[in-house]
């Protein structure tokens, strides 16, 4: 399907009926549309289907932000106004999001990393030959919270006998998310997912490093645009090759995103994440005796009921327990540290304002 715009070469980013329908607020006078293509810290780089500019952000933007999600991510469609011949570009704002792909900022702070948005699928890639099935829940809890459809892909298989590849298939298929094997050295399943694309989808890469996110994307542009970091013998991980998130266009018209190799996970605000992830739980939770039930002591619980009659795996509950208790000591944190940065942040701007005025 065609859609009238101004620029027909930003068809190839991926513009859609759906971002068409919100353009048109924020699109206006000296304004033109482009989609993000780079983070790299705080600098960006955007495209509008012919040019790529280096971009900065206006200063009533910056005014104007009050959280990490205020700012553009890769993936992000941004009303821009040109400067230079097409070399730079000033972000004036950020359009509404079909989809935004989030995690907890890394270490002890409590804040929100973004890392992609107006995703369509999510590839989680893992080797293999180190399979981390607790690992998997949390990038399935992160994007089912964002409404992005997950498909697990395990690279290096050719490192698995048959037998192997079998006892991985048994345990995959309980958990009802489409999977995909690859290997990026002999032919077996890049074709499989390339004849799988749909064209003007925005894909992203998840993993951590090492697992072949990098060699994957390679083999479906069928050259090799990206570096590739060696792995270590030791414990099969690899050095961070993707150090910045960054927007490919491939020649089947599909759209991909790589990220940086995650070695931390953190989720919080996954309510609904949690009950889609793990919806197997939600029959069980219903005859408990009482509403309230924490499912770990109580009498009457049928979830407890059911591990014991080995109708619920105990490890994949317990992982459960785990993501939703550190949701919620997260949520807590975090909601805590935003009522602190509102009222500075409030106060701050009338001082400005009076400053302004004086």
């Amino acid at each position: 399907m065609s859609y009238p715009i101004k620029n027909e070469n930003i068809g190839k980013l991926g513009y859609n009926e759906w971002i068409q329908s919100v353009d048109t607020e924020y699109i206006k006078n000296e304004f033109s549309l482009a989609r993000v293509i780079e983070v790299n810290r705080n600098s960006y780089m955007v495209s509008d289907g012919s040019h790529e500019m280096s971009a900065e952000l206006s200063g009533k933007f910056m005014f104007d932000a009050e959280q990490t999600s205020d700012f553009p991510t890769v993936g992000d469609w941004v009303a821009i106004q040109a400067l230079d011949n097409y070399t730079l570009a000033i972000v004036h704002s950020v359009l509404p999001r079909k989809s935004l792909l989030k995690r907890k900022e890394a270490g002890k702070r409590v804040g929100f990393q973004l890392i992609a948005a107006n995703i369509d699928f999510g590839l989680i890639v893992q080797s293999a030959e180190h399979p981390n099935l607790n690992l998997l829940d949390r990038y399935f809890v992160m994007l089912n919270e964002s409404g992005i459809e997950p498909i697990v892909v395990f690279s290096k298989i050719d490192l698995l006998s048959i037998a192997e590849q079998d006892d991985l298939k048994g345990v995959l298929s309980k958990l009802g998310n489409r999977y995909l094997f690859v290997s990026n050295v002999v032919e077996n399943g890049v074709k499989t997912l390339s004849d799988n694309l749909v064209a003007g989808r925005t894909y992203c890469l998840l993993g951590q490093s090492g697992v072949g996110k990098t060699s994957l994307l390679n083999r479906l542009l069928g050259k090799d645009s990206f570096r590739i970091g060696e792995v270590r013998e030791k414990d099969g991980k690899g050095r961070h090759t993707t150090v910045r998130r960054q927007l490919t266009c491939l020649d089947s018209g599909s759209i991909f995103i790589d990220t940086p190799g995650m070695r931390e996970l953190g989720n919080f605000e996954i309510k609904s994440g949690l009950d889609q992830t793990f919806d197997e739980f939600s029959a069980y939770a219903l005859k408990c005796r009482f509403r309230n039930c924490t499912h770990t002591h109580e009498e009457g619980c049928a979830i407890i009921e059911a591990i014991e009659k080995g109708e619920i795996e105990e490890g994949r509950f317990k992982n459960y327990l785990k993501l939703k208790k550190e949701s919620e000591f997260y949520g807590m944190s975090y909601h805590e540290k935003r009522k602190k940065d509102k009222s500075f942040g409030k106060m701050v701007k009338n001082y400005n304002k009076r400053a302004i005025k004086g």
